[in-house]
């Protein structure tokens, strides 16, 4: 179940980065399409790795992500969700990410099992079934190509020639030939043989069934089967264009011409090889070849540049908010930085880096030095706690009540912009020689918080205007009135 999850993870994120390279793909249409192909390997990147570095050039900023703390993991959906009493997930998007999770099933106190647990062990055994299904489809089709070449014979070199196929295609993983049909003209041969050996020049035999066999793994995703399909297209249509700046203009109405002929009308079901010339997408290809102009050596060091960082930024996540600067401290509102809050607002307890830039965004309380914190995830009641060394005395009943009005007023935010937590608890190690280390806490929940002001805190959190009548309610309270919330 766990690497059914991981997987799960590695194909929203991939997806994120598809949608990135279809748009840009359509922006750099004009541009030569080994470009295009290239950027593809953002999204292999992404289906291959489950963690990646961390960049303030990354892509993926452009969303709110639970970029989760010094992993490099990005953890959409829980590894514990099935243990979760509460499952909540996170996808970047609040409200497709609220409507997910109202339709997550909540634990039964006396159930033997969580219903996420089982939801998850279903959804497992759904997804191995289909690679298992689509994995052998593959290797049958595989065979049958085989077994329709093995009486194909030697024309040069590597190329065979065979009755048995209608397109001429590379086979072969160790030692890729060529095969073509019987009947081709010398003249139809020139240009194609070179595009099948520009495809062996590339390694597309081995990048094709690569692709196929990570399709295979995220089958479940629609947007992967669009963006095999899509680089399949550029591949195909990268090596078109190869062959006209090697043979010249004078061959683009001839070499379209033996396409459309020898396009294989009978489509079948997706492989991962072997590598037909005229696959598919006949019309787009010849469209290409005809309106193909090579571009200048500026132009081609101009869209490089492009490529490399657009590839950099599709495959580096977003640095963790805590290591970009903090906003000065003219941002501040009642000793809480505002943007930093909504910045780090998150639906799971379990995001680290964003629980951490919360405790950074609030009011500082005197006296103590932060040392840290902890994350209860398990299993309900989920908590923070947050770890604080005494370093300075605090004398006098108004000043340690200022003190501990602040740790309340805090609670009472982090209840509100953390949507599943149920206990925020502070913990203090005396380290000034006056108590040998006691530790003490001081302990806040949602259900005082809720009953405090007669309504849901998490209401307070979904706007900058909200937050800040928040702050406002409880800079007007008493302490005492906060202190005796049962």
């Amino acid at each position: 179940m766990n690497l059914f999850l991981v997987i799960l993870n590695m194909s929203i994120t991939a997806s994120f980065v598809a949608l990135a390279v279809i748009i840009v793909r359509l922006l750099l249409r004009r541009a030569p399409k080994i470009f295009s192909y290239i950027l593809w390997a953002a999204v292999a990147i992404r289906l291959i790795t489950p963690v990646s570095f961390t960049s303030n050039f990354s892509m993926l900023s452009l969303v709110k992500f639970p970029n989760n703390t010094g992993t490099g993991f990005m953890g959409f959906i829980p590894q514990e969700i099935g243990m979760q009493k509460n499952p909540v997930v996170d996808i970047g998007m609040k409200e497709i990410s609220h409507f997910i999770n109202s339709s997550l099933p909540v634990a039964a106190p006396m159930a033997s099992a969580n219903p996420m647990q089982i939801i998850v062990w279903i959804g497992s055994i759904i997804w191995i079934t289909g690679v298992i299904i689509l994995l052998l489809s593959s290797i049958l089709s595989y065979l049958k190509i085989l077994i329709k070449v093995r009486t194909a014979t030697l024309f040069k070199d590597n190329i065979y020639e065979t009755d048995q196929i209608d397109t001429p295609f590379v086979c072969g993983f160790l030692n890729p030939k060529i095969y073509i049909p019987i009947g081709m003209s010398d003249h139809e041969l020139s240009y194609i043989l070179l595009h099948e050996k520009i495809h062996i020049k590339r390694r597309d035999y081995l990048i094709k069934p690569f692709a196929f066999m990570l399709l295979i793994i995220h089958w479940f995703n629609p947007l992967m089967w669009l963006s095999y399909a899509l680089m399949n297209k550029d591949m195909e249509m990268s090596c078109d264009e190869s062959v006209v700046n090697k043979m010249g203009d004078q061959i683009k109405r001839s070499y379209s011409s033996s396409l459309l002929t020898l396009s294989v009308r009978k489509k079948g079901v997706l492989t991962g090889s072997p590598l037909p010339f005229g696959e598919s997408n006949v019309k787009a290809r010849i469209k290409n070849i005809l309106t193909y102009r090579q571009p200048s050596k500026r132009m081609i060091a101009v869209y490089i540049l492009i490529i490399v960082a657009l590839v950099v930024g599709c495959t580096s996540n977003p640095m963790p908010l805590q290591q970009l600067p903090l906003e000065s401290s003219q941002s501040l509102y009642s000793g809480y930085n505002i943007n930093q809050l909504m910045e780090n607002k998150t639906l799971y307890v379990g995001s680290a880096s964003k629980v951490g830039g919360l405790i950074g965004g609030m009011a500082k309380p005197t006296g103590v030095e932060w040392n840290g914190m902890a994350l209860q995830t398990k299993a309900q009641p989920y908590g923070v706690t947050v770890n604080y060394i005494m370093n300075d005395s605090i004398h006098g009943m108004e000043e340690r009540e200022i003190n501990n009005k602040t740790f309340l007023r805090n609670s009472i935010l982090l209840l509100s912009l953390i949507d599943n937590v149920d206990i925020i608890t502070y913990s203090f190690v005396d380290n000034l020689g006056q108590n040998d280390d006691m530790v003490n806490t001081l302990k806040f929940t949602r259900e005082q918080a809720d009953k405090l002001f007669g309504m849901d805190v998490r209401y307070f959190a979904k706007d900058e205007t909200s937050l800040r009548q928040l702050i406002d309610r409880l800079d007007n309270m008493h302490f005492s009135e906060i202190n005796n919330t049962p």
